[in-house]
């Protein structure tokens, strides 16, 4: 929340991300965003604890989310790999961006928004050992979910997404990584 030392901004894609109150910002309330957009790691981790804090703003229509084990396509704006959801009718899923293009798993659709508060801070935790994946929001698990297709790669990027759309801010804070034995 002080610098991007350790992430990456795609070239031209600078206008969409900034620091403020200790948080990285991606979006513009002012505008809407042409297309996904992300920041990343420098690094790549396999197994691993990400916990941080992300609120979202600008409306039902806000989407976001936090790439994990994930590679940037080249020549590209996208990401592909999986991706912690954030956003009305996506909280806590784990979806499968530019790969499968589906929900892999989460709760249940009538449940999904009840775990958040909205236009407020809320605590995600995910936690990558080997093929399996789970997700928390607010202390609730939300997915635990086993990678069955060995040919998906199990490391990558992390990355902060802000969706393409109306209007939008996501906020990402408090961000820390924790390395676990392979």
């Amino acid at each position: 929340g002080k610098s991007f030392k350790g992430w990456k901004i795609r070239k031209g894609e600078e206008q969409w991300w900034r620091i403020r109150e200790g948080a990285i910002i991606g979006g513009s309330l002012e505008k809407p965003v042409p297309h996904n957009t992300f920041i990343t790691t420098v690094k790549r981790y396999r197994n691993f604890e990400l916990r941080l804090k992300v609120k979202l703003e600008g409306g039902k229509k806000a989407n976001a989310g936090i790439q994990i084990r994930s590679e940037r396509l080249p020549d590209h704006h996208e990401m592909i790999g999986y991706q912690a959801d954030m956003g009305d009718g996506w909280w806590g899923c784990l979806y499968d961006e530019s790969r499968r293009c589906k929900v892999l798993a989460g709760p249940p659709k009538k449940e999904r928004d009840k775990i958040v508060k909205q236009g407020s801070w809320n605590d995600y935790r995910i936690l990558c050992k080997d093929r399996r994946i789970q997700l928390w929001i607010n202390g609730q698990k939300t997915v635990d979910y086993t990678e069955e297709d060995k040919s998906i790669p199990q490391k990558g990027l992390i990355g902060l997404q802000i969706h393409s759309g109306p209007a939008a801010e996501a906020w990402y804070k408090d961000i820390k990584i924790k390395i676990l034995p392979k």
